[in-house]
């Protein structure tokens, strides 16, 4: 029988000659008596004794600490590996147990910590890492707080071993929910072992959320994995539950990262790298809409802390807005290096956050760095670096002279003009605006053929034995074959077999000249009559702050009162779309990000459009001429890989796979 204490308010009255005194009349009658509550000045006096300031003891600020950075066993673990690197640990070895929440023991070869040093290790704020307010404004270690070891020391059974170059013998300190023995000497190696042994042992509160012993194992895994990206300087060897799970040695970061997310991404993936001096960005990002395992991934390292910044995804997704389909997210594993003074990293209590003091150079320096990477040329991906598609163009523009004709040769010429053109890393554009860009280029491409020329060329295919010798020149995406329902061109490479949709291949040309057209300066359009536009007090904010920004994104707006703005000139292409209501997303991202893309965004949508409606239709017959013509336009264009929606607008069918279908060699 349960022998604690019944609560008083469900104590009832024992009548006379109950035979079970002790239990209140429970037995016997389920009337229930509650006790009189305390009158209104006695509860006054309760409220008003909780309510006296008072410090809290160590043990107690201890574990609050806790609660806001050791979550999970995960967050335990990133901060020992954090303290192994800022170390100087070349090799790590990790040991879990039970998901991390039975054990995690965190071993390195770094410089390890003297004996005497030893209990401040986990004393509250005691750090090896800054000294000084200069120091904090220009962090460049993972740690600086001070207060991991302490708020683990407080929710778990802590021990530290750790041996120096100069110690004859390794020193133990052990300690228990923030109770701590005295250093002990013990046999180890040269640097430091951290053992964390039942988490969360003394708050069973919080023992109680944590997930299944799989899911936190995952998370453990999940910061494994961050700092091998981080560091492929490092080796690291993790097993779990005496099972041994991944062993990466010391290697070159791209093989690194091909270990951590597998081949097939690495080789989906494109290289982003530039390096502007003060601010440098490398990495890669996959390619929208491949079909590989972790499309997911993000990982952004700011001076190789990983974090989650949403100024650098915005500005990825910018570069990308137009090359994704639907709603699907950009993966990407990039580096961002730049002055410790430039960036605030005491932001959050994990440091998985950051603060740009310039978000907007920050935006704009990813944003066309990631754009530059990826406006590849269809097809680029299968040529060398050292035989770019603009090499040799007076012969390949001879070449196609000689076997299609002059007008496919002026193709060919501009090809080559604009593969050149791609190259040159920030191509300058014209400022002025011409709509019939879309119309020359689909009468250029896609003029009705003379009916001899169609007659000739479409009622059959030419005998192998009668057709043409193809010039020796190699072309990434081959020469054209046939036309296949009107919709595909089939055309041969040296790989095999290439697939085109004309339609969304001839939408993508269409819209990047458009865009060429419409220039990077923004034509303004003055209202005849200013319009009032109401707002909140944080637009008008955001509208002062940023007043030249708006200015040069095409809308001149001034002060109206304390909720409103005097709106007198919009973007020339946007008149017509609602300028306040654009007026009202552009102020959200100043605000936000401190940079909004959101102008570019809707002139890019439009322009879209209007290369859709432009773009040569389906069941539109084409000659060989015109066929091979698209294509080198292709091979010249940035992202004609995919079109404006992000669908695919080519496929490559290899030999080897066509061996396959039909079994051959077997």
């Amino acid at each position: 029988m349960n022998d604690a204490p019944v609560p008083p308010e469900f104590k009832t009255a024992a009548p006379a000659g109950d035979p079970f005194p002790s239990t209140g009349g429970l037995l016997k009658t389920s009337a229930i008596v509650p006790e009189p509550m305390p009158d209104g000045a006695s509860r006054a006096k309760a409220v008003a004794s909780l309510r006296q300031i008072r410090t809290l003891p160590d043990h107690l600020v201890n574990q609050i600490a806790a609660g806001e950075v050791i979550e999970r066993p995960a967050a335990a673990l990133k901060e020992l590996l954090e303290n192994a690197v800022d170390g100087g640990a070349r090799a790590i070895d990790i040991e879990l147990a039970g998901g991390g929440a039975t054990l995690i023991q965190v071993s390195d070869d770094g410089r390890g910590i003297e004996p005497e040093q030893l209990p401040l290790a986990i004393a509250r704020h005691a750090t090896s890492k800054i000294a000084s307010f200069d120091d904090l404004e220009s962090v460049a270690s993972f740690g600086f707080r001070g207060e991991a070891l302490a708020s683990i020391a407080s929710v778990a059974r802590l021990a530290i071993t750790s041996r120096t170059q100069r110690g004859h013998s390794a020193f133990r300190l052990k300690t228990e929910g923030g109770t701590s023995d005295a250093a002990e000497p013990v046999s180890a190696r040269l640097g430091t072992t951290v053992t964390v042994a039942e988490l969360f042992f003394n708050t069973p509160a919080r023992r109680r959320f944590l997930k299944s012993e799989s899911t936190e194992y995952a998370h453990c895994l999940d910061a494994v994995r961050r700092l091998g990206l981080a560091r492929s300087d490092i080796a690291l060897q993790l097993s779990h539950n005496n099972r041994a799970v991944l062993r990466w040695p010391v290697q070159a970061w791209p093989a690194r990262v091909a270990a951590v997310l597998g081949d097939e991404w690495l080789a989906a993936a494109t290289a982003v790298e530039a390096d502007g001096g003060v601010l440098a960005v490398q990495g890669f990002v996959l390619k929208p809409n491949s079909a590989v395992p972790n499309r997911d991934a993000q990982h952004l390292f700011v001076n190789g802390r990983w974090v989650r910044d949403k100024v650098v995804l915005h500005a990825i997704r910018d570069a990308l807005r137009d090359q994704m389909h639907g709603a699907s997210a950009p993966a990407f594993v990039l580096k961002l290096t730049l002055d410790p003074r430039a960036v605030d990293v005491n932001v959050h209590p994990a440091k998985t956050e950051v603060r740009f003091r310039d978000s907007q150079a920050v935006h704009q320096f990813v944003r066309r760095a990631v754009e530059r990477a990826m406006s590849g040329a269809a097809g680029s991906h299968a040529t060398s670096a050292d035989a770019p598609v603009a090499e040799g163009a007076a012969s390949v523009s001879a070449a196609a002279q000689k076997l299609f004709g002059d007008r496919v040769a002026a193709a060919f010429a501009r090809a080559a003009d604009g593969a050149e053109a791609a190259s040159r890393p920030y191509p300058t554009r014209p400022t002025a605006f011409d709509f019939g860009v879309a119309e020359r280029a689909t009468q250029y491409f896609f003029a009705p053929p003379e009916p001899a020329a169609a007659s000739s060329v479409t009622a059959r295919l030419p005998a192998t034995e009668n057709a043409p010798t193809l010039p020796a020149i190699e072309h990434p995406l081959g020469f054209a074959l046939a036309q296949l329902h009107g919709v595909y061109i089939l055309a041969q490479n040296s790989n095999g077999l290439i697939l085109v949709d004309m339609h969304a291949a001839h939408e993508r040309i269409v819209y990047e000249g458009l865009k060429a057209q419409a220039g990077a300066a923004m034509a303004t359009q003055r209202l005849l009559i200013p319009s009032v536009v109401s707002a909140s007090e944080k637009e008008v904010a955001a509208a002062e702050t940023h007043r030249e920004t708006l200015q040069q994104l095409g809308f001149e707006v001034s002060l109206g009162g304390p909720r409103s703005l005097t709106l007198r000139s919009v973007p020339t292409l946007l008149a017509d779309a609602a300028p306040e209501a654009l007026l009202h997303g552009v102020l959200a991202e100043l605000d936000e990000l401190g940079v909004s893309a959101a102008i570019e965004s809707r002139r890019d949508e439009l322009l879209s459009t209007m290369a859709c409606h432009a773009a040569v239709r389906a069941n539109r017959a084409l000659t060989i001429a015109e066929m091979n013509a698209l294509l080198r336009e292709m091979e010249a264009t940035e992202r004609a890989g995919s079109c404006n929606h992000g669908r695919p607008t080519w496929y490559q069918l290899t030999l080897r796979e066509l061996d396959a279908l039909f079994m051959r060699g077997r």
